[in-house]
């Protein structure tokens, strides 16, 4: 691999091991970018490791989550572009908004302080996780029908089944919990500076994603209308929140590398 190439660091969210990116970093180093993705503090090298440790990853919220990329970017030798699906969406705009990076892509990100949507189907999504207040302290795993309304609404149920055993962990609560209540704390976790003057932004919603529905992407877009740097938005109608490891996820792969390709964020 090219040591002077351009990084890209690739963040996952809850319920998904960082393993679940490998397609996008085999495609992401075939363009010449030198790709990273890393697991969130706690998270085990593996997916059957995460799932025998969830006590590992249990308790970490979403200010140890950009602590632990911002170590991460801090240590590589040029800024690298970001790619981050649900909390890893979020986190990636914090890290960007922080000046950590050159710009990113915030595929279905989750709620940032601020956006007051919430659909129904966002809450039935985070049940599992909402309805008990001590799991904020704890690693709730999703049950294979959980995740199919969670994540593998819009494709096959064979392939929502397949999908969950290859990739599904064990997830901390406690990010959960942050962005709930963002709108009722002035130093929310989950807010971002979206008045920061930052590299380019690219919202991705997935127009039958039952997690973090359309309208909290479009909401989100909103929250930087003050921004004097580039924030746009592309919507997949058809696309729930498997949409970064289903068949569909070449389209997306490809759509963010002609997006970073036109912002000038090439890999050289």
């Amino acid at each position: 691999m090219d040591s002077s190439a351009r990084p890209v660091v690739f963040i996952h969210g809850l319920w998904l091991h960082a393993s679940s990116w490998q397609p996008w970093v085999d495609r992401f180093a075939e363009a010449g970018y030198r790709p990273l993705a890393p697991g969130w503090p706690g998270v085990a090298d593996t997916v059957e490791q995460a799932r025998a440790t969830p006590d590992a990853i249990a308790g970490h919220g979403i200010d140890d989550v950009v602590d632990h990329y911002s170590a991460i970017i801090k240590n590589l030798d040029a800024p690298p572009v970001l790619v981050g699906h649900s909390f890893g969406g979020m986190i990636a705009e914090k890290l960007l908004a922080l000046g950590l990076a050159a710009g990113a892509v915030a595929i279905d990100a989750a709620q940032i302080k601020g956006v007051l949507a919430l659909p129904l189907s966002a809450l039935r999504a985070t049940l599992p996780v909402l309805r008990n207040p001590a799991n904020r302290h704890r690693a709730v795993s999703l049950t294979a029908e959980q995740f199919r309304y969670g994540f593998g609404n819009a494709v096959p149920w064979e392939e929502s089944d397949a999908l969950y055993e290859k990739y599904a962990i064990p997830a901390p609560g406690r990010p959960l919990f942050e962005a709930a209540s963002a709108n009722f704390h002035r130093d929310s976790p989950a807010a971002v500076d979206t008045e920061a003057d930052r590299g380019p932004l690219l919202l991705v919603g997935g127009g039958k994603d039952h997690t973090v529905p359309t309208a909290v992407t479009r909401s989100t877009l909103k929250q930087y209308r003050g921004s004097p740097s580039a924030t746009e938005l592309v919507e997949f109608a058809d696309r729930g929140h498997s949409l970064t490891i289903d068949h569909g996820w070449p389209e997306l792969a490809d759509t963010a590398l002609r997006w970073f390709a036109d912002k000038g964020l090439a890999p050289r």
